[in-house]
């Protein structure tokens, strides 16, 4: 089967509560992994939710990467979602636990817009 895409969900578990308060150091480490990932940056939005809280995403080339974060329970939730072979989604939460100062992560892959190969290349075949 081939994979149009790769989602990485991850947890961050124990974080530092001040850095998930924190809007602009939130973006700039959003953006930050970003970069470590080999991700081409399109664009970002970050809101701060009153009285605490962030969620953020950065637009890349390849997808998306997403964060929401609640500080009073020091967690925050990512989403990594690639296409193409040019990023290391692994490379985003890899970044952020130590940014974060995350104790405990947990994380899984998914497999997106599964095709068998085969009815890919019939496909682009057709079109000749």
């Amino acid at each position: 089967m081939q994979a149009l895409g790769r989602q990485i969900l991850v947890e961050f578990y124990d974080c530092d509560s001040e850095v998930l308060t924190n809007r602009d150091r939130i973006r700039q480490y959003m953006l930050e992994a970003a970069h470590y990932a080999g991700a081409t940056i399109i664009s970002d939005t970050f809101h701060h939710f009153k009285p605490d809280g962030i969620s953020g995403v950065v637009v890349i080339a390849e997808s998306h990467i997403s964060i929401h974060t609640w500080p009073e329970h020091r967690y925050a939730a990512v989403d990594v979602f690639t296409c193409g072979d040019t990023v290391d989604p692994w490379g985003v939460p890899r970044y952020l636990q130590e940014k974060l100062q995350a104790e405990n992560v947990s994380s899984m892959e998914i497999k997106r817009g599964l095709f068998p190969i085969s009815l890919k290349h019939k496909h682009a075949a057709s079109e000749t």
